[in-house]
């Protein structure tokens, strides 16, 4: 595979095109209305992770009229916060989402903070999401880079029909080389590619005939050389670990009140040293907390 450089980077033209569909082409999403609050921007990143758009919608709307700032979520307790994750995978997400929300109001006077280092500083942040809620929350031009950028600019730009397994430097600095020198097309630019990413230079069947730069793709001028893309993820799922956990947790979201052990049980009936396993990583992972006379419940 074609190692990306940024000897060539997305130029006016690529930037002109995409950002024209974009206007055009963009999902309606809720979290892009102007009026859509830092907050609001903050939870679409971290419930967007790793979850298809479709799902994490019903789930961020509940969220935010449930707990429409960050001192609202603060406010009720971790549990509260696991119970209305409602499914949409790594729950973990859901206890960094109300840590963080303490950490806005004990340091940041209740807000999302603007500056870059103390997002990262928030728990479960990383560069991804910190750049993120820097640019589409408080118009900060960070590089935003995610997978779908990544596959963008190394078929447009390089020639290469996928991107590295995971992200390396030189992806980095030429997707930096590449970014608008206009502080609004750049981060319209972190959207619009993204956004590219995801409905027309898809992974493995991209719309070619859609795409609004297919006459300036290196990619498609090089004649869509095949080049060996990234390894396809298992699909096994049932008796994971993964799966019991999200069994466990599934029934103490459904009960208001400790679920005995003998009940927990059921989450996984054919194999008890597969379930007490599961059971005590919850419990370490502060997802599930122990009570009394062998109960348990979702953190208080």
């Amino acid at each position: 595979m074609t190692t990306p450089t940024p000897s060539a980077a997305a130029g006016p033209a690529l930037h002109s095109a995409v950002l024209d569909w974009y206007s055009q082409h963009g999902r309606d999403l809720p979290w892009r209305d102007p009026d859509c609050t830092p907050w609001g921007i903050y939870l679409s990143e971290v419930m967007s992770q790793q979850t298809p758009v479709a799902r994490v919608q019903p789930v961020w709307e509940r969220w935010l009229q449930r707990w429409p700032t960050p001192a609202a979520l603060a406010a009720d307790s971790p549990g509260e916060a696991v119970r209305m994750w409602d499914g949409l995978g790594y729950p973990r997400r859901a206890l960094r989402l109300w840590e963080s929300a303490r950490v806005m109001v004990e340091q940041h006077g209740g807000q999302v903070p603007r500056d870059h280092e103390d997002l990262l500083a928030l728990p479960g942040v990383g560069a991804y999401t910190a750049a993120a809620v820097a640019s589409f929350a408080y118009e900060d031009p960070r590089t935003v880079v995610d997978t779908n950028v990544r596959r963008v600019l190394a078929r447009t730009v390089t020639g290469t029909q996928h991107a590295a397994p995971a992200l390396t430097a030189a992806e980095m600095r030429l997707a930096q080389a590449s970014m608008p020198a206009d502080r609004d097309d750049a981060n319209a630019w972190n959207a619009a590619s993204m956004e590219l990413g995801a409905l027309i230079c898809t992974a493995r069947s991209p719309k070619c005939l859609e795409c609004p730069v297919v006459h300036l793709c290196a990619w498609q001028l090089a004649g869509r050389p095949e080049h060996e893309g990234p390894a396809r993820r298992g699909q096994a799922w049932h008796g994971t670990d993964r799966q019991v956990r999200g069994r466990i947790v599934q029934l103490l979201r459904e009960s208001p009140d400790p679920v005995s052990r003998g009940a927990l049980g059921t989450a996984w009936p054919d194999d008890e040293s597969k379930l007490e396993r599961c059971l005590a990583a919850l419990v370490d992972d502060g997802l599930v907390e122990p009570r009394g006379g062998d109960r348990y419940s979702l953190p208080s």
